[in-house]
């Protein structure tokens, strides 16, 4: 008896993972010997800052399962001979072919691990990622798919230090950087409204304040902050301006627990990794990226529609018509999102 009841259930987890698998009447058939990614070409990877604007493209081959299929495809990179154990992903893209990321962007996810203004050995990969179906838990869906890494490549990596200034008086060390180095400054910073701070530039020796909400003044007194958390601070040193706004990214769908409803799930900010992130409970269904419990506000982010296959989570579309991101399985995750200059991304961790 228990061996026929073993036996059917087994036969029941097999028809569901095939079941899973099937589209249009065709049977996936994953291969004994798939074929994996290859990283064929790397970029000059010496850094400038007066070049951050321009991009850089990293090439490869795509993955060859066995059957046809789509995938995202991520390079990573770690210090040489560590084998990935703490790797960084620098750029993701829907086809390995040219995977393209500024000089700025790059240059700020390596700096997070990475010396400045110093030569690193580092090694790259191509790593593919394929999910053929969801809901079942077994290989090759959401929560196990399949992953295909490419053989690594070695390369030196020269990285530039970030103009920066500092926040002082604002009870915490912290800052805001010039990715090109023009004077214009960015950075996401965590306030407390009885705390008023001043901008130290250390290379120039200059303290900046300001006498109304627009405009720096060299040794002026102290910028008000008027509400407790994080804010995103922009700062122009050449025109004496910037600009201080409240800047709380929030989770919000039918997976949260607010639903479509505000209070979003607001997300802590790791600024010496520079994401977003939250751990909470989501239930099956959609959600989306926002800030200030706003539709109106400077980001929507969700994924494209079949009209702009380009938008993943690895890519995400910034924009009104952008589509919700879908949960497929309930559970306890951890939600990081990335903000670059140019690009959106995220990843939800099942723990």
């Amino acid at each position: 008896m228990k061996k026929n009841l073993l036996i059917y259930l087994t036969f029941i987890g097999v028809a569901l993972l095939l079941a899973g698998c099937e589209k249009d009447g065709t049977i996936v058939t994953i291969s004994p010997n798939p074929v994996a990614p290859t990283l064929s070409a790397l970029p000059d990877l010496t850094l400038v800052r007066a070049n951050g604007e321009d991009e850089v493209e990293f090439s490869g081959t795509p993955v060859d399962p066995g059957f046809a299929s789509s995938a995202t495809y991520y390079i990573d990179a770690c210090a040489a001979g560590t084998d990935f154990a703490a790797p960084v992903t620098v750029v993701s893209a829907i086809t390995p072919q040219s995977m393209k990321i500024t000089v700025s962007d790059l240059n700020g996810a390596l700096i997070k691990k990475f010396p400045a203004d110093a030569v690193s050995s580092l090694d790259f990969r191509l790593r593919a990622v394929l999910v053929v179906d969801a809901g079942t838990g077994a290989p090759g869906t959401g929560s196990n798919p399949f992953a295909y890494i490419s053989a690594s490549r070695n390369a030196d990596v020269t990285l530039y230090g970030l103009p920066r200034l500092d926040l002082v008086g604002s009870g915490i060390t912290q800052k805001v950087e010039s990715a090109l180095g023009d004077g214009k400054y960015l950075g996401y910073v965590n306030l407390d409204a009885t705390m008023p701070f001043t901008l130290y530039d250390p290379d120039g020796d200059i303290s900046y304040g300001a006498n109304d909400e627009e405009h720096l003044v060299v040794d002026g007194p102290a910028i008000p902050v008027t509400v407790d958390g994080w804010h995103k601070l922009t700062a122009n040193t050449n025109d004496l301006t910037y600009v201080l706004k409240v800047f709380k990214v929030g989770l919000i769908g039918s997976s949260t627990p607010n639903e479509w409803s505000a209070p979003d799930q607001k997300m802590e900010y790791n600024a010496q990794e520079g994401y977003w992130h939250i751990t909470l409970d989501l239930t099956v269904g959609e959600c989306k990226f926002r800030v200030n419990d706003s539709w109106e506000d400077e980001i929507n982010l969700g994924i494209g529609d079949a009209d702009h296959p380009q938008y993943t989570i690895s890519n995400l579309w910034n924009n009104g018509s952008s589509k919700n991101i879908p949960v497929t399985e309930a559970g306890n995750y951890t939600v990081k999102l990335y903000i670059g200059t140019s690009t959106y991304s995220c990843t939800f961790t099942k723990n």
